[in-house]
Protein backbone atom coordinates (compact mmCIF):
# COMPACT_ATOMS: atom_id res chain seq x y z
CA UNK A 1 0.00 0.00 0.00
CA UNK A 2 1.07 3.29 -0.69
CA UNK A 3 1.77 5.45 2.17
CA UNK A 4 -0.50 8.49 2.39
CA UNK A 5 1.17 11.81 2.93
CA UNK A 6 -1.47 12.18 5.75
CA UNK A 7 -0.23 8.82 7.61
CA UNK A 8 3.02 10.39 7.58
CA UNK A 9 2.42 13.79 8.78
CA UNK A 10 0.46 11.98 11.61
CA UNK A 11 3.63 10.30 12.06
CA UNK A 12 5.83 13.22 12.50
CA UNK A 13 2.74 15.15 14.81
CA UNK A 14 3.92 11.79 17.44
CA UNK A 15 7.30 12.89 17.62
CA UNK A 16 5.88 16.68 18.67
CA UNK A 17 7.49 18.65 15.76
CA UNK A 18 11.24 17.45 17.26
CA UNK A 19 12.17 16.49 13.58
CA UNK A 20 14.80 17.90 11.28
CA UNK A 21 13.69 17.80 7.02
CA UNK A 22 16.31 14.84 6.79
CA UNK A 23 14.28 13.03 9.64
CA UNK A 24 11.20 13.83 8.42
CA UNK A 25 12.62 12.66 4.86
CA UNK A 26 13.44 9.24 6.52
CA UNK A 27 9.93 8.69 7.83
CA UNK A 28 8.93 8.79 4.18
CA UNK A 29 10.95 6.42 2.47
CA UNK A 30 11.52 4.25 5.93
CA UNK A 31 7.90 3.83 7.28
CA UNK A 32 5.17 1.51 4.70
CA UNK A 33 1.18 1.56 5.19
CA UNK A 34 -0.61 -1.32 5.29
CA UNK A 35 -4.45 -2.02 5.91
CA UNK A 36 -5.36 -4.79 8.17
CA UNK A 37 -9.04 -5.89 8.04
CA UNK A 38 -11.13 -6.62 11.11
CA UNK A 39 -9.86 -9.96 12.66
CA UNK A 40 -6.77 -9.61 10.40
CA UNK A 41 -2.97 -10.08 12.00
CA UNK A 42 -0.41 -8.29 12.27
CA UNK A 43 1.72 -11.27 14.25
CA UNK A 44 0.76 -15.02 14.91
CA UNK A 45 2.17 -16.68 17.46
CA UNK A 46 5.75 -18.55 16.21
CA UNK A 47 6.09 -16.24 13.67
CA UNK A 48 9.25 -13.36 14.01
CA UNK A 49 8.25 -10.20 14.73
CA UNK A 50 9.51 -8.08 12.02
CA UNK A 51 8.16 -4.80 12.37
CA UNK A 52 7.28 -2.03 14.63
CA UNK A 53 4.11 -0.63 14.41
CA UNK A 54 2.71 2.98 14.30
CA UNK A 55 -1.19 3.07 14.13
CA UNK A 56 -2.63 5.32 12.17
CA UNK A 57 -6.68 4.24 12.87
CA UNK A 58 -8.36 1.42 13.85
CA UNK A 59 -7.70 -0.55 17.62
CA UNK A 60 -5.53 -3.80 17.85
CA UNK A 61 -5.31 -6.79 20.72
CA UNK A 62 -2.23 -8.43 21.55
CA UNK A 63 -2.45 -11.33 23.56
CA UNK A 64 -1.56 -14.80 24.25
CA UNK A 65 -3.43 -18.19 24.36
CA UNK A 66 -3.61 -20.88 27.08
CA UNK A 67 -3.05 -24.56 26.35
CA UNK A 68 -7.02 -24.67 26.32
CA UNK A 69 -7.06 -21.93 23.57
CA UNK A 70 -8.51 -19.32 25.60
CA UNK A 71 -7.33 -15.67 25.04
CA UNK A 72 -5.00 -13.34 27.28
CA UNK A 73 -5.02 -10.02 26.34
CA UNK A 74 -1.71 -8.21 27.22
CA UNK A 75 -2.24 -4.71 26.20
CA UNK A 76 -4.10 -2.56 23.21
CA UNK A 77 -3.18 -0.24 20.75
CA UNK A 78 -5.47 2.20 19.03
CA UNK A 79 -4.56 5.60 17.36
CA UNK A 80 -0.88 7.16 17.73
CA UNK A 81 0.35 3.69 19.42
CA UNK A 82 2.68 1.70 18.83
CA UNK A 83 2.70 -2.37 18.85
CA UNK A 84 5.56 -4.61 18.52
CA UNK A 85 6.37 -8.17 19.99
CA UNK A 86 10.01 -6.42 21.96
CA UNK A 87 11.69 -9.51 23.21
CA UNK A 88 10.88 -11.14 19.87
CA UNK A 89 11.82 -8.06 17.14
CA UNK A 90 15.17 -7.11 19.19
CA UNK A 91 16.31 -11.04 20.22
CA UNK A 92 14.79 -12.55 16.25
CA UNK A 93 12.93 -14.70 18.19
CA UNK A 94 9.46 -16.08 17.39
CA UNK A 95 6.83 -14.73 19.06
CA UNK A 96 4.82 -15.60 21.96
CA UNK A 97 1.66 -13.54 21.10
CA UNK A 98 -0.52 -12.41 18.59
CA UNK A 99 -1.37 -8.69 17.29
CA UNK A 100 -4.75 -9.28 16.19
CA UNK A 101 -7.13 -6.29 15.05
CA UNK A 102 -10.09 -5.76 16.66
CA UNK A 103 -11.40 -2.74 13.70
CA UNK A 104 -10.31 -2.25 10.67
CA UNK A 105 -6.98 -0.60 10.71
CA UNK A 106 -3.95 1.13 9.23
CA UNK A 107 -0.74 0.93 10.65
CA UNK A 108 2.78 2.29 9.22
CA UNK A 109 5.87 -0.29 9.69
CA UNK A 110 9.31 -0.01 10.00
CA UNK A 111 11.05 -3.11 9.58
CA UNK A 112 14.12 -3.84 12.23
CA UNK A 113 17.04 -2.84 9.58
CA UNK A 114 15.20 0.41 8.84
CA UNK A 115 14.81 1.01 12.25
CA UNK A 116 18.41 0.79 13.24
CA UNK A 117 19.50 2.25 10.57
CA UNK A 118 17.76 5.30 12.43
CA UNK A 119 19.05 4.91 15.22
CA UNK A 120 22.90 4.87 14.41
CA UNK A 121 22.38 8.03 11.98
CA UNK A 122 19.65 10.17 14.04
CA UNK A 123 20.00 10.37 17.69
CA UNK A 124 16.77 12.01 18.26
CA UNK A 125 15.11 8.53 16.10
CA UNK A 126 17.49 6.10 19.46
CA UNK A 127 16.13 8.60 22.15
CA UNK A 128 12.15 8.58 20.67
CA UNK A 129 12.30 4.85 20.26
CA UNK A 130 13.91 4.45 23.51
CA UNK A 131 11.53 6.28 25.07
CA UNK A 132 8.52 4.63 23.46
CA UNK A 133 9.76 1.38 24.55
CA UNK A 134 10.26 2.82 28.61
CA UNK A 135 6.66 3.34 28.54
CA UNK A 136 5.62 0.22 27.14
CA UNK A 137 7.95 -1.29 30.09
CA UNK A 138 6.52 0.99 32.68
CA UNK A 139 2.81 -0.21 31.43
CA UNK A 140 3.94 -3.34 31.50
CA UNK A 141 5.32 -3.41 34.96
CA UNK A 142 1.97 -1.60 36.32
CA UNK A 143 0.14 -4.25 34.45
CA UNK A 144 1.75 -6.66 36.75
CA UNK A 145 1.72 -5.10 40.02
CA UNK A 146 -2.47 -4.72 39.37
CA UNK A 147 -3.06 -8.75 38.71
CA UNK A 148 -1.23 -9.65 41.80
CA UNK A 149 -2.51 -6.72 43.90
CA UNK A 150 -5.77 -5.19 42.79
CA UNK A 151 -8.70 -6.31 42.88
CA UNK A 152 -11.11 -6.49 39.99
CA UNK A 153 -13.10 -3.22 40.56
CA UNK A 154 -9.90 -1.79 41.13
CA UNK A 155 -8.12 -3.03 37.80
CA UNK A 156 -11.50 -1.88 36.09
CA UNK A 157 -10.90 1.80 37.16
CA UNK A 158 -7.23 1.82 36.01
CA UNK A 159 -8.34 0.15 32.41
CA UNK A 160 -10.32 2.85 32.29
CA UNK A 161 -7.81 5.31 33.00
CA UNK A 162 -5.58 3.59 30.52
CA UNK A 163 -7.86 3.10 28.14
CA UNK A 164 -10.95 6.14 28.50
CA UNK A 165 -10.72 6.13 24.41
CA UNK A 166 -11.53 2.44 23.61
CA UNK A 167 -14.10 1.92 26.55
CA UNK A 168 -16.90 2.23 24.20
CA UNK A 169 -14.84 0.64 21.55
CA UNK A 170 -14.04 -2.65 22.71
CA UNK A 171 -16.55 -5.39 23.12
CA UNK A 172 -17.09 -6.79 27.14
CA UNK A 173 -15.03 -10.19 26.31
CA UNK A 174 -12.03 -8.11 25.24
CA UNK A 175 -12.01 -6.04 28.46
CA UNK A 176 -12.69 -9.42 30.42
CA UNK A 177 -10.12 -10.75 29.06
CA UNK A 178 -7.93 -8.22 30.04
CA UNK A 179 -8.83 -8.07 33.43
CA UNK A 180 -8.81 -11.59 33.97
CA UNK A 181 -12.42 -11.99 34.86
CA UNK A 182 -15.44 -13.33 33.08
CA UNK A 183 -17.88 -10.84 31.07
CA UNK A 184 -20.80 -11.48 33.83
CA UNK A 185 -18.20 -10.42 36.22
CA UNK A 186 -17.00 -7.33 34.57
CA UNK A 187 -20.75 -6.14 33.61
CA UNK A 188 -22.02 -6.76 37.70
CA UNK A 189 -19.00 -4.64 38.42
CA UNK A 190 -20.30 -1.70 35.74
CA UNK A 191 -23.93 -1.85 37.42
CA UNK A 192 -22.04 -1.88 40.97
CA UNK A 193 -20.26 1.29 40.16
CA UNK A 194 -23.01 2.92 38.12
CA UNK A 195 -24.91 2.72 41.19
CA UNK A 196 -22.44 4.40 43.76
Amino acid sequence: MTTEPSHIAQLEAFFEGRLGPKEKAELATRFTARQVKRRGFLLHQGEVCRHFSFVVSGCFKMYATDPGGKEHNLEFGAENDWLCDLGGFYAKKPSDVYIEAIEAATVLQIARPDLIYLYGHYPRFNTGFRVITERKYIELQNRLLQTISATAEERYQLFLQQYPHLVRRLPNTQIASYLGITPEFLSKIRKDLSRA
